[in-house]
């Protein structure tokens, strides 16, 4: 039989403190209280084994102490890290993230941001490019529930928002390209990419403009954000007779990595590869994969700060950062040949 669960009240006459004198001081509120009162109370709670009720505790304090997270792949290692940096700010700021993860599917993405809805999280970040404003508008400005965008670009007045420097991205790998000698070029991205991948090759274009060289030495070849994806793209990379790529990010690359081996082809040697995130992988497979770098973990935590400082200071102006990008070279490039 399933033991009955501990009240707040027995915690209460327990200690010989009244249940409001509990809850102000389980809930980071009891400094008006002696030590040794917030000690007892305290030692009663370990030894009785209470657990507050959650949804009591928000009808009390008008606040869940919880931030919905919506991201389009946790697969991805890139949004992991991401989830990480939000994890150790709400850590900190005594905040619980709930994480909801769409696979890219829109309809799900909506879904999943009704469920976070109702269980009336404080705060969103919403870090799907692909999500609308219409559904924003629809879902989330009725309740008034303050949110911060990712990779949301298009939305651009209408919450606090973090952004990278995607078409700096883009530049900065079609120069680092070029630099290396090379002349015909591809890019594998998705057929239907969201404004931070479109201006990551508009950034790509504009260095191959820079170079001097014709727009088509530049072929673009679709692929969808996954591992698989950059594998099955292999034999078109191959067919397009170029000798380097920008992969829109690094699992795409990672992929292109196995499909080049299974053919007995050698990276630099045969192909030179760069992707973009910078994620954990890079450093581990074989040859290190050049990339541009995004501060992700950063990013996360950044995003979590400006919730966090919307929920406390409601009025304060519109927040946007914009994070910066870097090359970081390693030995999946070189000069060709």
């Amino acid at each position: 039989m399933m033991a009955k669960k501990v009240t707040i009240r027995q915690v209460a006459d327990e200690a010989g403190v009244s249940v409001t004198t509990v809850s102000q001081i389980l809930n980071d509120k009891g400094g008006r209280f002696s030590q040794e009162t917030r000690d007892r109370v305290l030692a009663v709670k370990e030894r009785l084994h209470y657990v507050p009720d959650f949804n009591a505790r928000n009808l009390i304090l008008h606040s869940s102490k919880m931030l919905g997270v919506l991201i389009p792949d946790l697969r991805n290692p890139f949004f992991s890290s991401f989830i990480h940096g939000i994890q150790e700010y709400c850590r900190d700021a005594t905040y619980m993230p709930m994480v909801f993860s769409a696979n890219h599917d829109v309809k799900l993405e909506t879904y999943y941001l009704g469920k976070l809805l109702e269980h009336s999280v404080d705060g969103l970040i919403i870090a799907s490019a692909s999500i609308t404003a219409e559904a924003i508008d629809k879902l989330v400005k009725p309740l008034q529930v303050p949110y911060l965008l990712f990779d949301q670009n298009q939305i651009a007045n209408l919450a606090d928002r973090i952004e990278v420097d995607d078409y700096n991205g883009g530049l900065l790998a079609g120069q680092h390209l070029t630099e290396l000698g090379h002349q015909k070029m591809a890019i594998l991205l998705p057929a239907n990419s969201t404004i931070n991948v479109r201006e990551r090759l508009r950034g790509f274009k504009a260095a191959i403009k820079q170079a001097g060289l014709p727009a088509d030495n530049l072929t673009e070849i679709h692929a969808d954000f996954s591992m698989k994806a950059g594998y099955e793209a292999t034999q078109k990379v191959l067919d397009s007779n170029v000798s380097a790529v920008f992969c829109a990010d690094d699992i795409l690359a990672i992929g292109l990595y196995r499909g080049l081996n299974e053919r007995g082809l050698h990276v630099p040697g045969d192909l030179s590869i760069i992707g973009y995130d910078d994620i954990d992988l890079d450093q581990y497979v074989y040859p290190r994969l050049t990339t541009i770098a995004q501060p992700v973990v950063e990013i996360g935590r950044e995003s979590a700060r400006l919730l966090v400082n919307r929920l406390e200071k409601p009025d304060i102006d519109r927040q946007l950062i914009k994070f910066p990008v870097k090359l970081v070279q390693r030995e999946s490039t070189s000069v060709k040949k």
